[in-house]
């Protein structure tokens, strides 16, 4: 296998794992309410929200790192094929 398949394979890989990634988040915080609730007989609904909270805080760091890699792929993408069209101009 030549580098640039390799390079698409890599970029392709990172593609789909951070959309898996955002998929798996949106699915954890679908029953995520933008509410307050302030009453005492709502506090199961509290201890719920509180979860889903924890739980998708914990897979932000693993998207942070997807993403922050997949710019940096792609920058190396773009970095490839730039510095190519730029010796082939020579």
């Amino acid at each position: 296998m030549t580098f640039v398949p390799a390079m698409w394979a890599v970029w392709g890989v990172l593609v789909l794992f951070f959309i898996g990634v955002k998929l798996y988040i949106s699915r954890l915080s679908r029953d995520e309410d933008d509410q307050l609730v302030l009453q005492e007989s709502f506090e199961h609904l509290k201890v719920e929200q509180a979860a889903i909270i924890a739980r998708v805080n914990k897979v932000q760091p693993v998207q942070r790192l997807v993403m922050w890699t997949l710019l940096a792929m792609t920058l190396f993408v773009v970095g490839y094929y730039a510095l190519d069209m730029v010796r082939q101009f020579k």
